[in-house]
């Protein structure tokens, strides 16, 4: 796969803010805007509803999180999403686990796709978010493709990663810019990928998207955050067209 330097947008990153999901006048002119506004769900919905979950998600002191539910995928609120859809962005997410979480942030993510007869998450191409040491999902896939800061069952994190321990918050970033996509955790590139390449969609052909046509193939799509049944913390969740 090609791997290209997007040097411009690397310097983009936003700097450490004296306040959580707040921008300065300055990142505003850059572009940057605010998913979350850490009061309310002001712009998010379910995934596949028109409105916001009535519960399974909890938003307090400026984060918003998933609520526990034994572990299993959207049976309690349900994943969430954006009600704007994106296409070239970069996309800065804070994320905070607890021991044995499962998650994910999830991009081009179809809106068009049809409510499932049972509860799963929505389709979308996912930058995991996961325990590594005590969930199951890190030792299943291909060669670390389910580990955290993946490409969800289709391209491992690079090694190395730099990862905060549990109840800490990490910072993933993600670049999308024409075909090119990247993922980043804490500074440190994990991967980069051409969506929509003879590559890309030999990866899809040997994952579990394999009987879904045209996946991650959207020309636009909404940003998701998982309910995968563990308790997950976000904030900071800011985003730029490019």
């Amino acid at each position: 796969m090609r791997t290209i330097a997007l040097c411009l947008l690397v310097v983009a990153v936003l700097p450490a803010l004296a306040q959580d999901n707040t921008l300065s006048p300055k990142q505003q002119k850059q572009g940057w805007i605010r998913l979350f506004n850490g009061k309310d769900t002001t712009g998010w919905k379910g995934a596949f509803t028109d409105h916001f979950p009535d519960h399974g998600w909890s938003i307090h002191d400026g984060i918003i999180e998933v609520l526990p539910s034994d572990g299993k995928e959207s049976v309690n609120g349900g994943d969430i999403v954006t009600r704007a859809l994106y296409s070239d962005f970069e996309l800065l997410v804070d994320f905070r686990l607890t021991a044995g979480a499962n998650s994910g942030i999830k991009y081009f993510v179809d809106p068009g796709q049809p409510v499932p007869d049972n509860p799963r998450s929505a389709l979308g191409l996912e930058f995991q978010v996961l325990d590594d040491a005590l969930h199951p999902d890190a030792k299943l896939g291909r060669d670390g493709n389910r580990t955290i800061g993946s490409l969800y069952d289709l391209i491992p994190a690079a090694a190395g990663k730099l990862v905060n321990p549990i109840g800490q918050w990490n910072h993933a970033r993600i670049v999308s810019k024409g075909s090119h996509v990247e993922h980043w955790l804490n500074g440190k590139k994990l991967l980069s990928y051409e969506r929509g390449s003879q590559a890309f969609k030999d990866l899809v052909a040997i994952s579990k998207y394999k009987d879904i046509p045209g996946f991650g193939l959207v020309a636009a799509g909404r940003i998701l955050l998982q309910d995968h049944g563990n308790r997950v913390a976000f904030k900071n969740i800011y985003l730029r067209k490019l």
